[in-house]
């Protein structure tokens, strides 16, 4: 008896020994993916030129991870805090999605419908014919709109911005028949955003605010530039001449409901836990949310393993469910990350448009599950600047060089060491000759955008493009203005014969 005695205490003892370890090993762990992750993310902040960068990481409905790197604004030295207010970009048309669901709910509207239903006056075109488009087509991207309206977005910070923005597609053909296949367009997402205005007879901002935030205590943030009333929204740059440039873009008040989301990561921390359906909202219920996961089949995957939901990109990855969305805006970007069976988020915002805020989002959920990440990234508006950057110095110093030519030949016009000819037929033909090329790169150069990209101008790209592109437009408009003097000096004058 007392042998048996002996083995149960010696189990006893083993089990709270196991257990009074586990903690210790638990954080342990923990605290070595901390590390990684801090590391990681300083290494790709510096390499990227991003300023700050604010990263949260749930994991079964607690807050396990929550820092800031960088500066929200350079020239001040302000840190970068959980408090620090970002614009979300595209991550923005998940709260859309999921109001329409919602509106849904009450019986408000059908996802079935034609958008004619709520908009009347929205009579698109494919191939001359006139098309029906559903607000699930809407929601899915395979309305058949086209990927470059984004270009056609008004700038504006009027109340009826969304309306203006929404009418601009008017007059554009659909660049494909509604439901055949997938297009990303941001403006799928401002056409929800007028569907619900109308439904909600609310301001779209305002239904967001109300309806979505409020309930789940999303307090410090904001639907639109035009609501933020904080001194913590962080100054947005873009790379420009290989180092970040601070840029406040134009307002695009009717791009809102696709882009326009300004939070932090304390509260886009309680947005993923509901998303993971660790917040329990009455008034969003748990099976809203999976369904606005619920991504449409119907249509060739837009990446691989990838098909879009309602405002998400669900992806299948060695037998896991990922759902994710990136979120560019010309100065600010994010990226938001879940593994629904390990109830796991991330959420990366930063305050400069680049692709490395995608990167570190990734790598970030990788490391947290304790897999291998690759370091080396490539940014596609970083690699153009450099390039852009170094035909900005070519296009400057031969600038440089034809103004001290022009100097040179101004200044023997004034020794009378040129002298004013008569205009005869050979120097009339070179004057037309030199006149129609300049002219032709000049119109080259206006016309560039739309011969590069189909539809895009030299506006948006300013906006949206490294501030190198706006340096190199106007050095070469300035070198091309001062090449043109250079001859016009040189037809219009001669050298002095002795």
């Amino acid at each position: 008896m007392k042998s048996l005695l002996k083995i149960y205490m010696f189990i006893i003892v083993i089990i709270v020994a196991f257990y009074s370890l586990t903690p210790t090993i638990v954080n342990a762990d923990a605290n070595e993916k901390t590390q990684k992750i801090d590391q990681f993310v300083q290494e790709q902040k510096e390499i990227s030129k991003i300023p700050g960068i604010s990263i949260v990481i749930v994991e079964k409905g607690k807050t396990v991870y929550e820092k800031g790197f960088g500066y929200a604004d350079v020239q001040s030295k302000t840190p970068v805090t959980a408090n620090t207010l970002f614009e979300l970009g595209s991550t923005s048309k998940a709260f859309t999605g999921l109001a329409i669901l919602k509106l849904e709910k009450e019986g408000l509207l059908k996802r079935s419908d034609d958008v004619r239903k709520y908009i009347p006056w929205l009579k698109l075109e494919y191939n001359g014919e006139p098309q029906s488009i559903s607000i699930n087509q809407l929601l899915y991207h395979t309305s058949g709109i086209a990927t470059n309206t984004i270009s056609t977005i008004p700038k504006s910070n009027e109340r009826n911005a969304l309306e203006l923005t929404v009418k601009k597609l008017l007059d554009q053909p659909l660049n494909r028949q509604p439901g055949s296949s997938f297009e990303y367009a941001t403006v799928n997402y401002d056409v929800l955003g007028l569907v619900i205005e109308k439904v909600s007879k609310q301001s779209f901002d305002m239904y967001i605010k109300q309806q979505i935030l409020e309930p789940i205590s999303m307090n410090d943030s904001f639907v639109g530039l035009h609501q933020v009333k904080s001194n913590e929204m962080a100054s947005g740059y873009k790379i420009g001449l290989m180092r970040e440039q601070e840029y406040t873009p134009p307002i695009y008040r009717g791009n809102v409901p696709a882009g326009y989301v300004i939070s932090n990561t304390n509260d886009i921390a309680k947005w993923l836990k509901l998303q993971l359906g660790n917040s329990q909202i009455s008034s969003i219920e748990n099976k809203m949310i999976q369904e606005s996961h619920i991504p449409d089949q119907s249509v060739e995957p837009f990446d691989k393993d990838t098909y879009y939901a309602s405002g998400w990109g669900v992806m299948g990855k060695e037998d896991k469910q990922y759902i994710s969305h990136a979120g560019n805006n010309p100065t600010f970007s994010s990226y938001f990350i879940m593994q629904p069976d390990e109830q796991l988020g991330v959420a990366v915002l930063s305050n400069m448009n680049s692709s490395y805020t995608t990167a570190i989002g990734q790598s970030v959920m990788d490391l947290w599950e304790g897999k291998t990440v690759n370091t080396i990234h490539s940014d596609n508006f970083q690699n153009l600047d450099k390039t852009v950057s170094l035909i900005c110095v070519i296009v400057v110093g031969f600038g440089m060089f034809l103004s001290i030519q022009l100097l040179k030949s101004l200044k023997k016009v004034i020794k009378k060491q040129r002298i004013i000819v008569v205009l005869n037929m050979k120097r009339a033909l070179l004057l037309v000759i030199h006149s129609l090329s300049v002219a032709t790169i000049f119109a080259l150069i206006m016309m560039f955008p739309k011969i590069l990209s189909g539809g895009s101008n030299w506006e948006f790209i300013k906006v949206w493009g490294p501030t190198s592109i706006t340096v190199l437009f106007y050095s070469v408009i300035v070198s091309g203005v001062i090449y043109y003097f250079v001859g016009l000096v040189n037809i219009f004058t001669k050298k002095k014969m002795n």
